[in-house]
């Protein structure tokens, strides 16, 4: 029997969406929230430390801190181009820098590849919702894709 788990994280970040025809074209910060969903089969080893859990929320937590909430948390995000980008910035801030839009959709994509990269072969990514505002967020669902 499949069980989804699913587990939580914040962190917080700054972008600018460069053409944009609203605030968003200026330098701005979210209070970040990622939902990260598993699924799999809990294990059913006696004597293991993992007996009766599909994941260890730890095992979770590791690789999202490591992949994505690490490098994202008090970074400034930027397209390549950005007209916001100078020296000063790239030597004294902390920078992820995409070839498209850093938009919640295109953040979104990012971090589901980074997540997936870390995953163990018998848990699967199931969905991903990233909330930019308590009421604003894009989500990836492996189903739809």
């Amino acid at each position: 029997m499949k069980i989804r788990v699913t587990k939580i994280f914040e962190f917080e970040a700054a972008h600018a969406l460069d053409c944009h025809d609203g605030k968003c074209s200026n330098i701005h910060g979210h209070s970040y929230k990622l939902h990260v969903t598993v699924v799999g089969e809990p294990s059913h080893t006696k004597g293991d430390p993992k007996d009766g859990m599909v994941i260890d929320f730890t095992d979770i937590k590791y690789i999202v801190k490591t992949m994505v909430v690490g490098p994202f948390d008090h970074a400034l995000v930027l397209e390549n181009d950005s007209p916001y980008l100078c020296d000063d910035i790239r030597k004294r801030q902390k920078l992820i820098l995409y070839d498209i839009q850093p938009t919640a959709e295109n953040m979104i994509i990012d971090m589901v590849n980074r997540i997936q990269s870390k995953m163990p072969d018998n848990i699967k990514l199931h969905n991903v919702k990233l909330y930019e505002t308590a009421s604003s967020f894009a989500a990836w669902y492996a189903d739809d894709n």
